[in-house]
């Protein structure tokens, strides 16, 4: 068995803690088997528990956009523990990131550091409904802006309903101030707005989802989006948790060019350790505690280790001018030459890919949202995906997310992973 140690570990596990995981997609409920426990990381490949080693396509849910234990990082992440872990107090740490990251992301004139992509997108709702006095949002059904209250909402019978509790512990109140729009679906939106008068403080969105696979906004999707909430005076937020340095060094905001009033970040800017952070123009940060009325607060935000791997490791993006570009070409040379494998070998197949996130999706049908990414073959993409574990090739354990390119990855990586597709038989 050459998951013999994992499989130990896990049952382990499945005794201190709930479903033997932190995190539920980590279980791989929806592939089947056993987790893979990991012992290290280093560059494009994780090292596991029995002693293997896998290329790398998750990079921890898309921080390692550098590769895992990037020598700089490790450095200077080194030198900032032994100056402590945390103070509690402000350091000069945080501004230097803040003005960094201020500096070269559009429309954004303060940011407020938080510890998750969760905390990040739930102070932007409640800024943005303290901003407004309005109490509504939309969301859209796939995308996934963290655990808080009122995002675990599904649709109800229609686009211009109220959304249901999708998790027990969600209040009907809370999902009563929820409205569901379908993603690439702009009328879905108008409805909303049309049947909500003066009551929605805010849009939320994945500008790029990756949480329902990779899903690309269609032509004037977003530019439709920024319209209707200028036009009834509701702030537009881009949750760049996933996309955020990731697509570009402004993000998607740059990449698409489309102006958000808020924008959350998470995952790179910590550089692989906990963080997040919402930013915006001044009008609307202004609202914040203790300058403005709007309550927010952390014991751990700014923590010094976070902000010093993140700095280092958005400063070597910044210094890596060809970086995005390379990531580019990479997700592009995968795309067209796992694509051809497939094709090939008859299956069928349609793949979503902006910059460095890239999905794969089983069955006839190009996916533009939610319900078309439910339709697609996920018994399929399980078999695939434990095809390519034996391998050495490690996807997100689930069809309903994005792969992450990091810059790691080069000629080797990705022969090794066409050698595997090549293997895989339906």
């Amino acid at each position: 068995m050459i998951y013999q140690r994992s499989s130990a570990l896990f049952q382990d596990a499945q005794n201190y803690i709930p479903g033997g995981v932190n995190s539920p997609v980590r279980a791989f409920k929806s592939v089947g088997g056993v987790p893979v426990f990991m012992k290290k990381a280093l560059g494009a490949y994780l090292y596991d528990e029995d002693g293997r080693n896998y290329v790398d396509y998750i990079n921890s849910w898309g921080p390692m956009i550098l590769g895992h234990t990037h020598p700089k990082v490790l450095e200077s992440v080194k030198l900032q523990l032994e100056k402590g872990f945390s103070f509690g107090t402000p350091t000069e740490l945080e501004t230097e990131i803040a003005r960094l990251i201020v500096e070269n992301v559009p429309n954004v004139d303060k940011i407020r550091m938080v510890n998750s992509g969760t905390e990040a997108c739930m102070s932007a709702i409640r800024l943005a409904r303290g901003f407004t006095g309005r109490d509504k949002i939309i969301k859209f059904e796939g995308c996934y802006h963290g655990h808080s209250d009122s995002f675990l909402i599904k649709a109800g019978s229609g686009a211009a309903t109220f959304g249901n509790p999708n998790s027990p512990g969600v209040t009907q109140g809370t999902a009563q101030d929820t409205l569901l729009a379908r993603y690439n679906d702009f009328e879905s939106v108008k409805n909303l707005f049309k049947n909500n008068p003066d009551e929605i403080a805010a849009v939320i969105i994945e500008p790029v989802a990756g949480n329902m696979g990779c899903i690309v906004p269609e032509e004037n999707f977003l530019e439709d989006l920024r319209k209707i909430c200028t036009e009834n005076n509701s702030v537009l937020i881009f949750d760049e948790v996933m996309t955020g340095f990731r697509l570009g060094f402004g993000g998607a905001q740059e990449r698409l060019k489309i102006d958000a009033d808020l924008v959350t970040f998470g995952k790179i800017i910590g550089g692989g350790f906990p963080v997040g952070a919402f930013a915006g123009r001044n009008e609307i940060m202004s609202q914040l505690a203790p300058e403005g009325s709007v309550y927010q607060a952390g014991t751990l935000s700014g923590n010094p280790i976070a902000m010093r791997a993140g700095l280092t490791t958005l400063s070597i993006i910044k210094e890596q001018k060809d970086l995005y570009r390379k990531l580019d070409v990479t997700t592009k040379v995968l795309h067209e030459q796992i694509s051809t494998i497939l094709s090939k070998k008859s299956i069928p197949h349609s793949v979503n890919r902006l910059g460095s996130m890239i999905s794969f999706f089983f069955g006839e049908q190009k996916v533009r949202n939610f319900d078309e990414a439910q339709k697609a073959d996920h018994s399929l993409f399980n078999k695939f995906f434990h095809h390519l574990l034996k391998e050495g090739i490690y996807l997100p354990p689930s069809g309903y997310e994005t792969w992450f390119i990091s810059d790691s990855i080069g000629n080797e990586e990705i022969e090794k992973t066409l050698d595997a597709v090549e293997k895989f038989e339906i």
